[in-house]
């Protein structure tokens, strides 16, 4: 994915509700800094908020993590359908478990501790030791420890200015929470600022968006505190995407065949390298069987499957899937029309398999194609072939065989079949048929074959050396050879080629 600044970007959301008055601020905040932009960096501010119930002191200190941790995937997931760029959210509780939401939402969230680091150590390069406002909840979970504790010394205030200064400044009657910016509250702020001047504190940071809210009054009173909220919604400006990232996910056009599907799964299952379930790679399956028979429309009357194809992949990718695959290869004589309509690649099954060819078997010159007509008669294996181009060993291109009149029937008789693949049979009387065909490409000249309908494969797995008509030659399994393609692509190292 192209890297883009976010005032380029178009979109920047705001997350309300998890505190009226500093998110409300910081919505301010962002809309004033947006409006200094012009021209193609303009940005567009969005805000968002739903009934959050955070206005007791107890609530803070609890935190109502998973009420909260579900409010923010809510709203997050609903700036994402809006196509926003990259959203703030001014909460430092949430921060506490921002990569639990953002390992499962595909929009951005701009870190807010982290903006408020890099401001600070351009700012005060030779800064030793930093005074935090925040909740007990946030300094029970370390949450500034985690981006200062290396270079600086954390202080906060003692446990009786915390309740009873802090806290109540904020979450009081008279707090800061239920609109009270001047008197009392702004008292208790002081005496608490006070409080981590006395320890040595260079600077105060509010670690909660309500105290960034009054951070002029306590600054016109001589407190050396930072305005987190305005630094938040200027770091918005200078985001780039690349700063965040998220768990890779492969979409599956699923259904073209079911059985072919739970294969493809089980093969991607099978080559990741995991010792635990978190370290496999996340899926999203768009499982549709209504999709018209491809090979229906390729050499008779069929419907045209092409929207339903395209439709299953736009859902994968408004579902964040990072690349496609189709485990079907009679499909990928649709894919040239619907990929330059997609933002998300669609792994091409049938290069792969000449690519891999090509590096496996380099030394072969015929490869034997068995396939469903429709594969066949679409010429997209052949295109696979010309466009892999020369080879590296010199010897020109690939050529093709493909079956006879009545050994093809055989084929379509295995797939499709009343006894077929298709309707649930996998056996050895198929498999034999499978055989037969695999004999007559050997026998005809085949030094490679291809089993090029994901049901075949089915029947006979990947054999490097597989033995028929006397002869051992490698017979290939392309949904293997995208599934092994598909994991790759999932590593550190192929994430950065997509």
């Amino acid at each position: 994915m192209k890297v883009e600044q976010i005032q380029r970007a178009m979109s920047v959301g705001v997350i309300g509700g998890l505190g009226a008055i500093g998110s409300a601020d910081l919505y301010a905040k962002m809309t004033r800094t947006a409006a200094r932009t012009v021209g193609k960096d303009r940005v567009k501010v969005l805000f968002g908020q739903l009934a959050f119930d955070d206005a007791d002191m107890a609530g803070a200190e609890n935190a109502q993590t998973n009420t909260r941790k579900l409010y923010v995937f809510d709203m997050l997931r609903d700036f994402e359908q809006r196509g926003t760029s990259a959203v703030l959210l001014p909460c430092f509780i949430s921060h506490t478990f921002i990569d639990e939401v953002q390992a499962e939402i595909g929009v951005p969230i701009i870190d807010m501790v982290a903006a408020i680091r890099s401001h600070l150590a351009q700012r005060l390069p030779k800064l030793q030791k930093i005074g935090v406002l925040t909740s007990s909840y946030v300094r029970k979970k370390a949450l500034f420890e985690k981006y200062f504790a290396d270079d600086c010394e954390l202080l906060y205030p003692s446990a009786v200015m915390q309740h009873a200064c802090l806290m109540r400044a904020v979450y009081g009657t008279t707090g800061i929470k239920n609109g009270y910016l001047d008197g009392e509250s702004i008292d208790l702020l002081y005496r608490a600022c006070k409080d981590l001047l006395d320890q040595g504190a260079q600077v105060i940071v509010p670690g909660m968006t309500e105290i960034a809210t009054v951070a002029e009054a306590l600054s016109a009173r001589g407190i050396p505190i930072i305005d987190t909220n305005q630094i938040y919604a200027e770091s918005a400006l200078s985001f780039q995407a690349e700063q965040v990232g998220r768990s890779f996910k492969i979409g599956v056009v699923g259904g073209v065949g079911p059985a072919a599907t739970v294969d493809f799964i089980e093969k991607v299952i099978k080559n990741t390298p995991a010792a635990r379930d978190q370290d496999h790679i996340k899926l999203v399956v768009e499982h549709n069987p209504k999709i018209p028979d491809r090979t229906d429309n390729l050499i008779g009357d069929g419907a045209d499957p092409t929207v339903a194809i395209y439709a299953a992949c736009k859902r994968l990718e408004s579902d964040n899937a990072d690349i496609i695959a189709i485990p079907c290869n009679t499909a990928h004589a649709f894919v040239e029309r619907i990929q330059s309509y997609l933002s998300i690649p669609i792994v091409n099954m049938l290069s792969e398999t000449v690519s891999y060819i090509e590096k496996r078997h380099g030394d072969k010159s015929w490869i034997g194609l068995l396939a469903t007509s429709g594969t066949i008669a679409s010429g997209v294996y052949q295109q696979a072939v010309d466009q892999n181009g020369e080879r590296s060993n010199g010897h020109g291109k690939f050529s093709m065989i493909v079956p006879d009149a009545e050994h093809q029937a055989l084929v379509m008789d295995v797939i499709y079949g009343e006894q077929g693949v298709k309707a649930g049979f996998v056996n050895d009387d198929v498999r034999a048929k499978l055989e037969r065909a695999i004999a007559h490409l050997v026998a005809n000249g085949a030094d490679v074959i291809v089993l090029g309908c994901t049901e075949l494969p089915l029947l006979i797995a990947q054999d490097d050396k597989f033995a028929v008509a006397g002869k051992r030659v490698p017979v290939l399994d392309p949904t293997e050879i995208l599934a092994r393609r598909c994991v790759a692509l999932a590593s550190p190292q192929g994430r950065k080629a997509t």
